[in-house]
């Protein structure tokens, strides 16, 4: 099975369903709003301008695991 590129256009739900550790990261990345009904529709573009992080440094990381 050919693994998914997580993109800045992706819901954080969807990045939570394709990489089964992505939740370590977003904490570390200061983004603690899983639960929260928002993450259905908040894509990692606009997360990552709230909660001000560097998205290039943020989709690399999440890429670089399963």
């Amino acid at each position: 099975m050919k693994k998914v590129q997580i993109t800045k256009d992706m819901t954080l739900a969807e990045v939570l369903n394709y990489r089964k550790h992505a939740t370590e990261i977003l904490l570390g990345f200061g983004m603690h709003c899983f639960s929260c009904p928002i993450s259905q529709m908040e894509t990692l573009e606009e997360a990552s301008q709230v909660h001000d992080c560097d998205l290039e440094l943020l989709l690399k990381k999440l890429n670089e695991v399963d």
